[in-house]
């Protein structure tokens, strides 16, 4: 079978699954990288021909172009998913990533926010304007809640409720979150903003919106969190939607929640995603 149909249908497979638009983008640049080397460097076409010193030579390959090892590592996953579909499918009797050897990531500790960090990145917005409101919403409930970027800017008007919020996770999974006092005063003031907002305006129904009224981009969302993390003068710290997300595990952890309710909070499929968090505890957290 041509390995390029087979890639297509995998595609088409994984679309149907509900993969997040980003993480088709991923695949089929990797994918399409595959393709190029196997055809390029391999000589290779057909699926059945791909073997695992192919792949080891496309992974020493990123290696010498100077991949780091967790880009690899994720690189991997991706060529291995593809070839473990073709096993359940049946096209091939066995998966040749198995015996590919991938390097190993160093473990390092996250440097997370402080609960000062993240009142002063709050209060750095005001509620002046509808651009300041609605930062200091997404900053608050990324703090409060611990959803991931793609849930914030997802999120629609009719799933946040009076102290719940529905969340469609990865794969379109749902699960409930809460929302504290602290966080309802603020979307309060945020909702009667937003409000008189788009009186004028054609909008998603989208709660968060872009000046224009539309869905949030990513780069946005990274970009005013960057922003905010600069007005209060954070260095050394990456300031991006998974610090917050590490910031509400690492509460949650000393507030004595258990790891497996944590993982449902957080919409992890697998706990030992969830117990990564603890690593980022320091001696005085454990105390």
């Amino acid at each position: 079978m041509l390995l390029e149909d087979v890639i297509d249908e995998y595609l088409y497979h994984c679309m149907a699954k509900g993969f997040t638009k980003k993480t088709m983008i991923n695949k089929r640049q990797e994918y399409k990288q595959l393709k190029i080397f196997l055809k390029v460097k391999r000589a290779i076409t057909e699926l059945e021909t791909v073997t695992v010193f192919d792949l080891r030579a496309y992974v020493r390959g990123k290696q010498k172009d100077g991949l780091k090892p967790q880009s690899i590592v994720s690189m991997s996953r991706m060529v291995s998913a593809f070839f473990n579909w073709c096993v359940s499918e049946e096209y091939l009797k066995e998966n040749p990533m198995k015996k590919v050897e991938i390097p190993k990531v160093p473990k390092l500790v996250l440097k997370g926010f402080t609960t000062d960090e993240v009142t002063a990145m709050i209060n750095a917005f005001t509620y002046k304007n509808y651009i300041s409101i609605r930062n200091k919403g997404m900053i608050a409930m990324m703090a409060d809640t611990g959803m991931r970027s793609m849930e914030i800017r997802g999120l629609k008007v009719e799933n946040v409720k009076e102290s719940t919020i529905l969340v469609y996770g990865k794969g379109n999974k749902e699960r409930i979150v809460f929302v504290s006092p602290a966080l309802k005063r603020i979307l309060i003031k945020y909702e009667r903003m937003r409000k008189m907002y788009v009186q004028d305006k054609i909008t998603t129904d989208n709660y968060f919106l872009s000046y224009k009224g539309t869905e949030i981009s990513h780069v946005g969302l990274w970009n005013m969190i960057k922003k905010a993390g600069d007005i209060v003068g954070i260095d050394g710290k990456r300031l991006s939607p998974h610090t917050f997300r590490h910031f509400y595990s690492v509460q949650c952890l000393m507030a004595g929640i258990d790891i497996y309710s944590l993982s449902r909070l957080l919409g992890h499929s697998d706990v030992s995603t969830t117990q990564r968090y603890l690593h980022s505890l320091n001696d005085e957290q454990l105390l």
